[in-house]
């Protein structure tokens, strides 16, 4: 089944501004491409058949390319718009699913993309992934590519469950531990730092500060 991966990307100066009085603005956009480097790098060992950035940022973009992977124009309306534009290209592709997945979990294990990818959902189905917290949405395994609008924001792991079964879709909710971790908070970069068996960019940089 062809899966394509979509990432949303913020142009690195808005990204990570909750982290804004913790960190300076050049460390925090030297924080988002580390991480965007280590998802593109993960998701380059993982089955998937082809990976879409969504972004208007010009050096996201170039990392994007530089990874080989094909990006999309987005016109900065909020994430879930960012998220439809990219399902909107991996239908053009010829996707039969699509994995939402964000840039900011740079400790992602391209064994449990595969491991999540495997799992047995005829379509239409969803899957999906919790936060660390369980109640946002980390990401989104979706099959076909719009069988559901994506809603991610606060309480979104209950609100896309409920939206599934309003619309009679099947959906099973699916802890990936490597993908639990997104990058927002003092206490996220706490509990990063404490993975130190996963040798990345970010690690790296964290390493530094």
């Amino acid at each position: 089944m062809a899966t394509i991966a979509v990432l949303p990307v913020k142009s690195f100066p808005n990204a990570k501004q909750r982290l804004s009085g913790g960190l300076e603005p050049a460390l925090r956009r030297q924080l988002a491409e580390a991480m965007l480097r280590d998802v593109l790098a993960a998701l380059a060992a993982t089955v998937l058949d082809e990976v879409v950035v969504v972004t208007a940022g010009h050096e996201p973009t170039e990392i994007a390319r530089e990874h080989g992977v094909r990006t999309a124009r987005d016109l900065e309306r909020g994430h879930n718009a960012a998220a439809e534009i990219g399902v909107q290209e991996a239908l053009r592709l010829g996707a039969q699913r699509v994995l939402l997945v964000p840039g900011d979990c740079p400790a992602l294990d391209p064994g449990e993309v595969d491991q999540l990818l495997a799992r047995p959902a005829p379509p239409p189905s969803l899957m999906i992934v919790p936060d660390r917290h369980g109640t946002g949405t980390n990401a989104l395994l979706i099959t076909p590519p719009d069988a559901l609008r994506p809603s991610f924001g606060p309480g979104s792991a209950r609100r896309h469950a409920d939206l599934a079964q309003a619309a009679g879709i099947p959906h099973q909710t699916v802890r990936i531990p490597s993908l639990a971790l997104d990058i927002d908070t003092s206490a996220d970069l706490e509990t990063l730092a404490g993975l130190s068996d996963i040798p990345t960019r970010t690690h790296g940089l964290l390493s530094r500060c």
